[in-house]
């Protein structure tokens, strides 16, 4: 009798202890440490992109959407110069403890239809020195959402970039003379993510070069070809980065898995080639790839 009391006292506190338990991670929070970063833009006449944040939201659980109270001013950030696993830290904010399966993103935009304004919030900045406005679909105004999954641990910090392929998201239009901003945006838990980076040689000289990062088997031939209307090339990639004038190049924040990688030129002409293609690149959480081609 004395030992069936025992067990139940135990019982008793163990349930007690699992509740408290259950009761910490349901109130606890924990830090998000969030920045941005970009892979290239197409076009070769734009020398800065510059995007105005003013609020984020998450969304906890696949439930609502909540504010980050503590965003509390507009940043500006040229994305374009966040390249090669450059990062710009938006800052750090407080969520409650658990698993998050989206951000959105704020930003101060004029609508695509509107009247040109004199100074917009999201502006492109050419290599003329000119600013265009760079404008937002209609239907915007509740944001960009991240795609994407993180956890944020009680009294702990949780780094994520968010990866604006600034490529798939801006549309030239009218001849040159409209930027359309819809942004294509990823979510990297830093340290799930790992770098593919190295040396390309035989470059010629007067041509440019891209490569661009895609899960393993999923590109086609047919993405090389002449796009129509307000399509791009290479749509399917995840990720792209120029090759410097010195073969250097760094694909950052991919997460792990394995990729292939198409290195692309482009002409003075504007004609591009696929210059090679390389499979199945396997990629580690918190490692770097070393990986030199030669063409």
């Amino acid at each position: 009798m004395k030992f069936s009391n025992q067990l139940s006292a135990l019982l008793i506190i163990s349930a007690l202890f699992v509740s408290c338990k259950n009761d910490d991670l349901s109130n606890g929070t924990g830090k998000l440490a969030l920045s941005v970063t970009d892979a290239p833009i197409d076009a070769a006449n734009v020398k800065a992109v510059y995007v105005t944040f003013t609020g984020l939201e998450y969304q906890n659980s696949g439930g609502s959407w909540e504010t980050a109270t503590d965003f509390t001013s507009p940043q500006v950030v040229n994305i374009l110069d966040l390249q090669n696993g450059k990062t710009s830290l938006l800052g750090n904010y407080t969520l409650k403890s658990g698993n998050y399966t989206g951000l959105r993103f704020k930003l101060d935009a004029p609508t695509k239809g509107t009247n040109n304004p004199s100074n917009p919030g999201c502006y492109v900045e050419l290599l003329t020195g000119e600013k265009m406005p760079l404008f937002v679909p209609s239907g915007a105004s509740s944001g960009y959402k991240a795609n994407g999954n993180f956890s944020v641990p009680i009294n702990g910090v949780v780094e994520v970039t968010a990866d604006f392929d600034l490529r798939k998201s801006i549309v030239v239009t009218g001849n040159g003379s409209t930027y359309i901003l819809n942004p294509t945006i990823k979510i990297a838990v830093n340290n799930q993510s790992g770098t593919i980076s190295g040396l390309v040689s035989n470059l010629v000289t007067d041509k440019k070069y891209v490569i661009y990062t895609y899960e393993k088997d999923k590109y086609t031939a047919s993405e090389s070809a002449e796009p129509t209307g307000e399509n791009i090339r290479f749509a399917n990639a995840i990720s792209s980065t120029k090759i410097s004038s010195t073969g250097a190049y760094t694909l950052a924040f991919l997460a792990a898995g394995s990729y292939d990688l198409v290195v692309v030129s482009e002409n003075a002409n504007g004609a591009v080639a696929v210059e090679k293609q390389i499979s199945a690149i396997v990629v580690q959480s918190q490692k770097t790839t070393s990986l030199n081609i030669a063409l």
